[in-house]
């Protein structure tokens, strides 16, 4: 995979990140949808996941020097390893502790009703075209792989990162609809709440999985 074809991938992501994050926090502080919140930190999370990879892109260009002997390849991995954190602690944190604490309290969605369904369908649109974006520049080298071989097995780590971001924030978007939309029909903010517990739940097993795949990376696979 090509370091041209990683960075437009990147940016159509970043770009559709920054967008849809700031519309998520708005729809929060208008209907007060934990759901909502959780989505808007996911979004800003991965947002800032995103600069990471383009540092660790860039960096790892760098030409050997005395100290790096064997240049600075592998700092891409490491912007991979530290986007799994990240994705972890600001991510799937914020919206399991969110969840809990609407469980407890909830509130059901009294003003603004057409809010976060809009920005909700909005945002599947634009996570739908970044993730068509990144498929389409892992066309260019996964071959006759399937989606998870490819990242599996993929030694440039971008593409597979902007990928699992991608699937995991429009499968987010769902569980945020689906809460959303049951709080909205019965008035029971609890639903709101299971909503923004499922996406804490969703970010754990994608940050597992990418911590476990970037790991090895790291260490020489």
């Amino acid at each position: 995979m090509s370091n041209e074809g990683g960075t437009k991938a990147i940016f159509a992501a970043a770009a559709a990140n920054v967008s849809i994050a700031i519309a998520k926090i708005a729809a929060w502080l208008l209907t007060g949808s934990s759901a909502m919140l959780a989505e808007g930190i996911h979004s800003f999370a991965d947002t800032g996941n995103q600069g990471l990879l383009l540092a660790g892109s860039k960096r790892a260009q760098k030409e050997p020097d005395s100290q790096h002997n064997f240049g600075y390849a592998r700092a891409r991995y490491l912007a991979a390893f530290i986007v799994s954190i990240v994705l972890f602690l600001a991510g799937a944190c914020f919206a399991l502790y969110e969840a809990y604490h609407k469980f407890v309290d909830p509130q059901p969605i009294t003003s603004w009703h057409w809010v976060p369904v809009a920005v909700l369908l909005i945002s599947i649109i634009a996570e739908a075209t970044s993730l068509r974006t990144a498929l389409k520049e892992a066309g260019k080298a996964k071959g006759n792989q399937s989606i998870f071989g490819y990242i599996r097995s993929a030694r440039a780590p971008e593409i597979p990162v902007v990928m699992l971001e991608d699937i995991a924030a429009l499968t987010g978007l769902v569980f945020a609809l689906c809460g959303v939309g049951a709080t909205l029909a019965t008035g029971n903010g609890r639903w709101d709440a299971l909503g923004s517990g499922a996406i804490g739940i969703l970010l754990i097993v994608v940050a597992a999985f990418l911590a476990s795949e970037t790991a090895s990376l790291l260490l020489g696979e």
